[in-house]
This record gives C-alpha cells, sequence and structure tokens, in this order.
C-alpha cells in the first residue's frame, strides 16, 4: 500500500520534528510521503545560529529543558549526543532595588519554598519578606479550575514577590505578565498545591524535595542550540523528505479526497504555523477552529548580542546572567553572559566575552520600534548600571522577534481544547507548535508528536 502524501506547513522546530517523524528520519519507520513549506528563506523559527563579531552565538533560543525528554532525544536521534552540553554555571541573579541579588534557592518559577533562603537572597523588601512570612493560606478548592499566577501568588504572599520573582522569571519564558498567565497552563504544579488548599510555601518546599531525576536541568548544543533545526533537516533529507523553503502557503482547503495546498493535493496536513498564519488558512474550512485562533496574542522582544575584547574587562560580570523585575523601570529585561554559561563558546573564541540582553515584554514592545544603535545603548548603560561594565563592544547584533512568543492567559488550555475539538471533526488535519501545550522546545516536539499520531486517524465518524 502506498504511504500518504502530508504536508507540513511551517518550518519551526515542530514543523521540522513532525515531517522527521512522519517521513521516517526519526521514530521508527516511514508513515507518510512528506513535503514541508516553509514562508521564509531558513528553517528552525526561532532557533538560529548567527555570526557577531567572529563568532557563532545563537540568536535565538539558546537552551532547552533536559527534565522534559523529547528535545532531548530528537537531538540525539539525529546525531547530535556527543555535542549535548549543559551550562557551565546557573549562578543566575535578579537585579532590583538597586543591586544585583542571587535567586533565591528552593523556588520554582518565582514562587518560594524556602522562606530563609528568600530572606537571604535580599531581593524582597524587609515589607515585603514579613508580608511573605504572614502567608495567606487558601481554602481547599478556593482556586477552581484556573487563576491568574500573579493573582494567586499575591493573595497568598504578596505583590512583592509577584513583581520580584515570578514575573522577571515568567517573562523570561512568556515574555508576559503574571497577572494574566494562566497557573494551570504555566506552571500546573502549582495549580495542584494551590487547589489542595493550605500553604503555598510548604506545598512547594515539598514538591521540590521529592527525589529529581539525574543529569543537568538544562542541556545545550556546542555551536549552539541553532544547530539542531540544521541536523534535523538532513536527517529529513535523507529520509525522502522535501524541504521547500520561500514557499508561502496562501490556500488551504478541504476536499473531498484530502487537503488542497496551494493547488496541490495531499492526504493530510500538519499545520504548525503561529497562530494568527494558521487561522487564516483555516478560516474558510475549519471556521470554528480560526475564531479561536485568532484569539490567541502574542508578544514580541529584541535580543542584542554583545561582543567584547576579553582584554577589555578587567574582571568579567560575575555568573551566568541576571533577571530584571519590571517593577524597577529598566530597560533591560535580562542579561545572559553566554562566555560564562557556556563552556564550548568561551573554548571556541577564548579572547572573546559574549553576552546578551533582552528587551520588550507582552503590550511593552516599542523597543522593537528602536534603531540598533539605540537598543545597543540602552543595553551598555544598563549592563554598566548592574554590574559596572564599562567596556565598549567591538561587535554587536540585534535580532527581533516580533510576535514571537504566544500567551496563555486564564482559559488558554480551554481555548486549545476548542480548537482541537473542531479540527479533529474535520479529518486528515493536526495542529502543532508553541501556541498550544507550551512554548519550549520539548514541549513543541512533543505537540509534534501528538500530531503526528493524530493526523492519519480518522474523524469519529470515519472509522470502520
Amino acid at each position: 500500500m502506498a504511504l500518504p502524501e502530508v504536508a507540513v506547513i511551517g518550518g519551526g522546530i515542530a514543523g521540522l520534528a513532525a515531517a522527521a517523524r512522519l517521513g521516517g528520519a526519526v521514530g521508527g519507520p516511514a508513515r507518510a510521503r512528506v513535503t514541508l513549506l516553509e514562508a521564509g528563506d531558513h528553517l528552525g523559527g526561532k532557533l538560529r545560529t548567527g555570526e557577531v563579531g567572529g563568532v557563532q552565538v545563537d540568536l535565538g533560543a539558546e537552551s532547552m529543558l533536559a527534565r522534559r525528554p523529547e528535545a532531548v532525544e530528537l537531538a540525539r536521534e539525529v546525531g547530535l549526543a556527543d555535542a549535548l552540553e549543559p551550562p557551565g554555571t546557573a549562578k543566575a541573579a535578579v537585579w532590583t532595588r538597586g543591586a544585583l541579588r542571587p535567586l533565591p534557592a528552593g523556588q520554582l518559577m518565582g514562587v518560594p519554598g524556602d522562606l530563609e533562603a528568600l530572606a537571604a537572597a535580599e531581593v524582597l523588601s524587609p515589607e515585603g519578606l514579613a508580608r511573605a512570612r504572614a502567608e495567606r493560606p487558601a481554602a481547599i478548592g478556593a482556586v477552581g479550575e484556573d487563576i491568574a499566577i500573579g493573582a494567586y501568588v499575591a493573595e497568598r504572599l504578596g505583590q512583592e514577590v509577584v513583581d520580584r520573582l515570578v514575573e522577571p522569571l515568567l517573562g523570561g519564558v512568556y515574555a508576559g505578565r503574571a497577572a494574566e498567565i494562566s497557573l494551570r497552563a504555566a506552571v500546573p504544579q502549582l495549580l495542584a498545591i494551590a487547589q489542595g488548599g493550605g500553604s503555598l510555601v510548604e506545598g512547594v518546599h515539598g514538591l521540590l524535595d521529592r527525589p529529581q531525576a539525574g543529569g543537568p536541568v538544562f542541556q545545550g548544543l556546542r555551536g549552539g542550540i541553532g544547530t539542531l533545526p540544521g541536523a534535523v533537516a538532513a536527517a529529513c533529507e535523507r529520509a525522502g523528505v522535501e524541504l521547500r523553503l520561500r514557499t508561502p502557503v496562501t490556500g488551504l482547503r478541504r476536499t473531498p479526497e484530502g487537503w488542497l495546498v496551494n493547488g496541490q493535493a495531499f492526504d493530510a496536513v500538519v499545520l504548525t504555523a503561529p497562530a494568527p498564519v494558521a487561522a487564516g488558512l483555516l478560516a474558510a474550512d475549519v471556521p470554528g477552529a480560526a475564531a479561536e485562533l485568532a484569539g490567541i496574542e502574542y508578544a514580541g522582544m529584541a535580543l542584542v548580542t554583545l561582543a567584547f575584547h576579553r582584554a577589555d574587562l578587567p574582571e568579567p560580570p560575575p555568573g551566568s546572567g541576571f533577571l530584571v523585575p519590571a517593577v524597577d523601570g529598566r530597560s533591560i529585561k535580562a542579561a545572559t553572559f553566554s562566555s560564562q554559561k557556556w563552556g564550548w563558546l568561551a573554548k571556541a573564541a577564548p579572547d572573546t566575552f559574549v553576552l546578551r540582553t533582552s528587551l520588550g515584554r507582552y503590550r511593552e514592545e516599542a523597543a522593537l520600534d528602536l534603531d540598533d544603535a539605540e537598543l545597543i545603548d540602552r543595553s551598555l548603560a544598563d549592563l554598566r548600571a548592574a554590574v559596572g561594565l564599562s567596556a565598549r563592544p567591538y561587535a554587536g547584533a540585534v535580532n527581533r522577534w516580533r510576535a514571537g512568543l504566544p500567551q496563555y492567559p486564564v482559559g488558554h488550555l480551554e481555548r486549545v481544547a476548542r480548537i482541537r475539538a473542531a479540527v479533529r471533526g474535520v479529518g486528515g488535519l493536526a495542529l502543532a507548535g508553541a501556541a498550544y501545550d507550551g512554548v519550549g522546545i520539548p514541549a513543541c516536539v512533543a505537540s509534534a508528536r501528538r500530531a503526528v499520531d493524530e493526523v492519519l486517524t480518522p474523524p469519529p465518524g470515519q472509522r470502520a
């Protein structure tokens, strides 16, 4: 029996992972003949490397969660097992209340499970610490099915815990606002604690006190995480997957036999484009899903990468970098000292010190419209104030990721369930990507696996 023809729309990591799995490049034999269509001129989406000052660095995502296995498994499947490398240091800080302060130990996404470690870090003011110590436990069942993480933590531990810890940590993942982000979607472990009632601090302490899987929490790749898409693409091509760049999909229509993609017939489609693009493509044939997809909002951010001569730095900045709470009113929201964090980078360019900053938050994206020189100057001004960095970089680059991070407000998972229900009723179609079950690389790969399992399954009314 001939294999079905499947189109994968979108060449980010979710699309590449789906194409690789469908086409037999990873995960077993081929289940389809696959054509991947990408509108742009490169694959990988927000996973991209580039050269800054003669050094290859990541210009987008730089690490992947290793405690969740899907991304690391994909890297190994495409021949990158020997390139996996954890961060050389994980000593992050918070730049707040006029000083660089250590990120407290014993916390989960900024929610403390150890009040003594919180006190020692001095991230909170004395008043904020006193409020956290005077926790207001929740009643069992008071939270319901979901709540904004900011509202819940502020009620239990005070607004300052949200402003100086939860907000900057969530901002590093979503570039979003704690006052709107869903507890259930973003940190489901906390929802279980909240629904059980009692002390949030004790619940987090108990969660963190459980035995953890061995190995590093995060992994990088020598040469940068941006090398992963190229390795997946190469594996796809070896397996016979057709990869079409500069091929925007302008038409997607259901037919009695399957789908037409830009007029070409396919038996099924895996759609991994961002939600607004997916909404436009599905408007005619799956209007219910399209309407829900159109409601998913995105945040944009700018990444500034700077290269310094090590000889110009009397003493490199400490640790792996720092987070910046929005309440402190700075331009940057985070800084990563890449040459300290990644051993492979320090070895590849021993005479260069590379760092990067990020600017821009959900509904605070005016920074993306500033020119490159202004973004670099603002970054340098904040770095000077935070760590005393007075040297000038010999090279710099700015990458703007407009509408790069989907937002997960309260009700997001219910929206995703409605989208998937509408899609299942059509048949021969599945969705994957950062807009659904998580914005990290492992979550995107997992969504691709799910889509592969779903796409060739007939809808309920058509099953034999």
